[in-house]
């Protein structure tokens, strides 16, 4: 059985009785086409089922319809759960403006630079999209000074420059602590976030701006620092619980290393809700479903994914964008892990 060749501009052409020029110039919106022969033309190519060559456009308007999301990894992080509700929601966002997603990993350092020049000097995407913001972020710096479009999830000390979209992390952590102190904690610890990630110095000043209105000491020992994995949640959570006298709640930067440290009381013998209160930050899927259920602090990881890709696209298409900075405000979310 013969297969039918898809129809051509060519063919539209003929059946309107108009020029390829003509046909060509209606279909990608020529101003200098009339909007009556636009629309004739459109209708029929939609009869016919006509489908520009997705490839040979790109190549005219110089452009990729791709996006380019490099992970900063430091290791199997595709198991942390917030990069796996942050890609679903920039995947199916950009899908549904029919753009692709090109995805890397690599670490902080000259190598994730090095990615980034090779993605802009090759013209492999129209634009960038980054998460997880450092103080002095080497990625912005760079598609900053190569005027290459992006939006970041997390602020940056170049914030007034760029499109983003923050949640604020330093009420989300006044919050949590507040509630520890709400319920009669007063030795309140605190794994934090490598200092060099933006998001480690907000919610660090939630935590200390918290402990400093309700009048309680601030002890260092109480604060530890991890790199937002389940594992240095649960080693941070091990010193922690060997100091005397010992912490009776555990705050943690993230979920992942708040699960870290739910595992490192329960080894210990103690009950979590009980002898030692748990909390994290991020509300990813799992935080409800560990025992006990796990009090955090709720983003909306999804929906920032779908909107700084919306963002970018605007971007690329030369759209005004309503609000070129979004700070959003976190929810607390208590369930039995705290306190």
């Amino acid at each position: 059985m013969a297969v039918s060749s898809p129809p051509t501009l060519q063919d539209i052409a003929r059946a309107l009785g108009l020029s390829v020029t003509t046909v060509s110039r209606a279909l990608a919106g020529y101003s200098d086409v009339a909007p009556a022969t636009r629309e004739r033309v459109r209708q029929m190519a939609r009869k016919m089922g006509y489908r520009p060559h997705a490839w040979a456009r790109r190549l005219r308007q110089r452009r990729t319809d791709t996006l380019g999301f490099i992970i900063p990894t430091h290791g199997p992080r595709f198991s942390d759960p917030f990069f796996s509700e942050f890609l679903a929601g920039i995947g199916n966002e950009a899908a549904q403006h029919d753009y692709d997603l090109l995805v890397s990993t690599h670490g902080p350092g000259q190598r994730e630079i090095d990615a980034y020049e090779r993605m802009v000097a090759e013209r492999r995407v129209d634009g960038f999209l980054l998460v997880r913001t450092r103080v002095d972020d080497p990625r912005v710096r760079f598609l900053l000074a190569h005027q290459v479009p992006f939006v970041t999830f997390g602020r940056t000390q170049a914030e007034n420059a760029h499109p983003w979209v923050d949640v604020d992390g330093e009420a989300g952590l006044y919050a949590l602590t507040q509630l520890c102190l709400q319920h009669g904690h007063r030795r309140i610890a605190y794994i934090g976030a490598p200092p060099d990630l933006m998001h480690a110095r907000h919610r660090l000043a939630g935590y200390r701006r918290a402990l400093a209105d309700a009048g309680v000491p601030q002890n260092p020992a109480w604060v530890q620092v991890g790199d937002l994995t389940e594992e240095s949640g649960y080693r941070a959570a091990q010193v922690l619980l060997r100091l005397r006298p010992r912490p009776t709640a555990l705050l943690a930067a993230n979920d992942l290393m708040a699960l870290g440290a739910l595992a490192a009381v329960h080894e210990a013998g103690l009950q979590v809700g009980k002898d030692v209160a748990v909390a994290g930050f991020d509300d990813v899927p799992l935080a409800a479903h560990t025992q006990p259920p796990l009090t955090t602090v709720h983003q909306p990881i999804y929906d920032i994914g779908r909107r700084i890709v919306a963002m970018l696209i605007a971007l690329l298409r030369g759209q005004p964008l309503p609000q070129q900075q979004v700070l959003l405000q976190p929810r607390l979310v208590v369930r039995a892990s705290c306190p």
